[in-house]
């Protein structure tokens, strides 16, 4: 406890999904209120140098969750947005916090690096042997930058930075807009939607045949919480849950949840995405002892029932 209650914390994109549900942990493990200092967007931009050097003065460690994200949709109407603000904001942040002399740099990374056709389970060993599935390649490529600056920054200055590769997150709190929101809020979203509407029918993007893997949102804070604690090698590490749904099985269960039982139509003339995503998870275990506790389906549910309760106010 000694770790936490020492030291001085920067989460940026503290204030968004997962960064509310890590600082929670955070103030569990003992940090006060006033040693975690919270980057938001509207007052912060860390794609300009300045504000990366202010956002990191007297930090002792620095949890970079900031990122431009969104879905298949999102990614292909915005690869340059996503590609410019992601590399500018961690390659930025990263070298202010070596020159300010922070102790510990984690970086969150993304599942959307591995290379399109990755043998599953994702090893991290093949995050190299290929590019990123075209749709979200700007993005993932940008994320995997911060992953050669952390080794590089740690073999030429001994800067202690290191590199965690979350897969798709989801629960509470998650984006629902449809514009940017990912898969699951995306299909909770419509079904829901769709019900109250007394439609009979959901259009989905793609032809269901890709598989994902998920994991809940307290499950990625508490992965995120062991490693800022108990890592501090160079080797990259994902965090997931082991377990892979194809994205049919996942809109059934979604519209079995919602309570929706109408047609499921598929437009095929949209991507599907990346083939399958499916996370080695042994090096998290090994190292700090992460595994996932929340089952998928509890954890769906207690995500729609945290869309209808705060966002339609039922």
């Amino acid at each position: 406890m000694t770790f936490w209650k020492d030291k001085t914390f920067l989460v940026t994109g503290g204030a968004g999904f997962l960064g509310s549900h890590l600082i929670e942990q955070m103030k569990e493990k003992g940090v006060v209120p006033e040693n975690i200092r919270v980057t938001r967007s509207k007052t912060t931009d860390l794609r300009i140098w300045e504000h990366c050097v202010d956002a990191v003065q007297d930090i002792d460690v620095v949890i970079h969750l900031a990122a431009k994200v969104g879905g298949i949709g999102y990614n292909r109407e915005n690869p340059a947005t996503l590609f410019y603000d992601n590399a500018m904001m961690g390659i930025q942040l990263m070298e202010a916090a070596r020159l300010e002399g922070v102790e510990k740099f984690v970086q969150v990374g993304t599942v959307c690096a591995y290379p399109k056709y990755t043998p599953v389970p994702f090893k991290e060993e093949d995050l190299w042997n290929g590019y990123p599935e075209e749709t979200n390649a700007p993005y993932g490529v940008a994320k995997k930058m911060l992953l050669v600056q952390a080794q590089a920054y740690r073999q030429q200055y001994g800067f202690n930075a290191i590199y965690l590769l979350p897969v798709n997150l989801y629960g509470p709190r998650d984006n629902f807009d449809p514009e940017s929101s990912h898969v699951i809020p995306a299909l909770i979203r419509k079904f829901i939607d769709a019900k109250q509407s007394k439609s009979d029918t959901v259009e989905v993007w793609g032809t269901g045949s890709a598989s994902r893997e998920f994991l809940y949102v307290d499950d990625a804070a508490r992965g995120i919480v062991l490693a800022t604690e108990l890592y501090n090698k160079p080797d990259p590490v994902n965090l997931g849950s082991g377990m892979e749904i194809p994205i049919k099985d996942l809109v059934a269960l979604i519209g079995e949840l919602t309570g929706f039982d109408g047609e499921i139509v598929w437009d095929i003339t949209k991507p599907d995405g990346q083939p399958r995503r499916c996370l080695d998870v042994s090096r998290a275990r090994e190292e700090f002892g992460f595994e996932a506790e929340m089952g998928f389906r509890e954890g769906l549910k207690r995500t729609i029932e945290w869309y209808l309760e705060t966002t339609r106010g039922s």
